[in-house]
């Protein structure tokens, strides 16, 4: 098939408008949450599949559809990173479902770099979580817009006004009500719709119907009392003026500045209150932004092509060994064959074979516009924080890689292998899976994690993807710190500190440490030497 030809000035779409449709975010969450779960009904109400899989049923039927590591597909976590796009009434929406696990927080931290905002899903009956309160530090950090989901209302909750409450205690961030909850548990109805002063009904014999609406003119329209009982009905009519007189007014300004949250209540598993999220989105969620990149900022409306690579995922199809690079797309009108500058190596690409995600299956991208997530087949040209553009030497930023927490060395159950794990170590390090060193001292690798729930992961994935058993076993070191001084400096702090030094996956020099002893000693003895527990890839 020939390389699609550029659009000629008379045919090609409206920028503008297309940049204007396109809603590009984040789904974050405490693990259980409910966070797949939700993913799972906004591709039901985007068309994009037919019936929603159950996370919690046995067998193919947990296969849910934005998990697609074999690992998640058995325990029904999610681990990973996974983007989709499609269409929903007038918008783009390209979704980002993120991992739950903290021990996969790294991954998460990656993928707010490349959205627009931020819808958090909270538990009813939990409230804020660690979890949901350091991925929101993230957000905050980034000025991220974020929408609430008040999810599992079906089951047994916190009151409504204390759940409000801990948000704005614990997250400093107004928060107004877009609906309110009608009881919960057992006796949960449905949402009064503050926006829209109309009633929703959960219709809880079939999860993927959507709820019914009734128009109404307020909370002293009679018909009200046809579908709410007398008792709850009084409990609504006073809970919502209270809400009104208390909370403030949704600010449509608030909201993109990251001031405030709209939430919504309802119930993912029962497909309640879930599409009016997706209209909140759309309504108040922001179109594409400005990127920072250097040596200036990128803004999407330019007519020439920006990306920036955030995501590398290896082996998505077992069978093609291949490596897919997630792309967001910062700027521009693409379309597949573009030869596009792969900023790092100064080389061009032709990007021949663009794919357009949901989650595993993917589709030929034919085009693509700002704020769309595209994925670029490669044999590990592209690396996480590179920049492809038009011809401009522009390098996004921001793009965060953390210290591990975690070390162990690791070894292959056959030491005729050691080449072979060599490789695969090398890929799951330019995918972000982990960070791998190869200390001065000794042989073998050190494999740096975030959390332990890692070590598993990998020692699954290179047994399936490589076919290769591997062990991991103490270290002495416990942390990892990158080197940064005058190159003078750095190398005599490397011919002096030999026993402690170590090299990551793209060269640079760390710094293994068994104490807190060991970090403070370089600052005492070395003043001109930083170790940083942060390294931008911005490369």
């Amino acid at each position: 098939m020939p390389d699609t030809l550029a659009p000629t000035p008379s045919n090609r779409p409206d920028l503008p408008t297309e940049i204007a449709r396109r809603r590009t975010f984040a789904i974050i969450s405490h693990p259980d949450a409910g966070k797949t779960t939700l993913t799972e009904k906004f591709l039901l109400y985007g068309g994009a599949i037919q019936m929603a899989g159950q996370v919690r049923a046995k067998g193919e039927a947990r296969r849910t559809r934005s998990d697609f590591m074999q690992m998640e597909k058995d325990r029904g976590i999610s681990v990973s990173a996974s983007a989709m796009s499609f269409d929903y009434k007038k918008f783009r929406f390209n979704l980002v479902d993120t991992p739950g696990h903290s021990d996969f927080s790294e991954d998460t931290y990656r993928t707010l770099t490349a959205v627009d905002a931020a819808v958090m899903v909270i538990d009813g009956a939990k409230g804020v979580e660690s979890q949901t309160q350091k991925l929101f530090e993230v957000c905050r950090l980034r000025d991220l817009p974020i929408l609430t989901f008040c999810n599992k209302m079906d089951r047994e909750a916190r009151d409504t006004f204390d759940i409000i409450d801990e948000i704005q205690e614990n997250l400093a961030i107004d928060v107004t009500p877009a609906s309110w909850p009608i009881g919960m548990g057992r006796e949960f109805l449905g949402c009064y719709d503050m926006l829209r002063d109309r009633l929703e009904l959960m219709d809880r014999a079939d999860r993927n119907k959507v709820a019914e609406t009734i128009e109404m003119n307020g909370l002293d329209d009679p018909l009200l009392d046809k579908h709410v009982p007398a008792e709850q009905l009084a409990k609504l009519r006073e809970e919502v003026e209270m809400a009104r007189e208390l909370l403030p007014a949704l600010d449509p300004q608030s909201v993109l500045e990251g001031h405030m949250t709209p939430i919504w209540f309802g119930s993912a598993i029962n497909s309640f209150g879930v599409k009016e999220l997706m209209d909140g989105i759309g309504t108040y969620g922001p179109e594409p932004q400005i990127q920072n990149a250097t040596p200036r900022k990128i803004a999407p409306e330019e007519e020439k092509v920006t990306g920036f690579v955030f995501k590398v995922q290896a082996n998505m199809d077992p069978k093609h060994r291949d490596r897919v690079a997630f792309v967001r797309l910062a700027s521009g009108h693409f379309h597949r064959g573009m030869k596009l500058t792969h900023v790092r190596s100064k080389k061009q690409m032709a990007i021949t074979n663009p794919v357009l995600f949901l989650a595993a299956d993917r589709e030929l991208a034919e085009e693509a516009w700002a704020g769309d997530i595209i994925g670029i087949p490669n044999h590990g040209q592209l690396r996480i924080g590179d920049t492809l553009t038009e011809g401009e030497a522009l390098r996004v930023s921001g793009i965060p890689s953390f210290a591990p927490e975690l070390l162990q060395t690791v070894r292959a159950g056959d030491p005729m292998k050691a080449k072979h794990l060599e490789k695969a170590l090398m890929q799951f390090a330019e995918e972000g899976a982990a960070k791998v060193f190869k200390p001065a001292f000794g042989s073998g690798f050190i494999v740096g994690v975030v959390g332990a729930l890692q070590f598993e992961v990998l020692g699954s994935r290179i047994e399936l993807e490589y076919g290769l058993p591997v062990r991991f076993e103490g270290s002495q070191f416990t942390s990892a710190r990158w080197v940064h001084g005058p190159q003078d400096k750095v190398d005599a702090f490397i011919a002096a500190n030999k026993q402690h030094i170590g090299h990551d996956n793209d060269g640079d020099v760390v710094y293994l440490t068994r104490l807190q002893w060991d970090i403070d000693r370089v600052a005492r003895d070395y003043p001109d030497i930083t170790l940083s527990s942060t390294k931008e890839m911005m490369v």
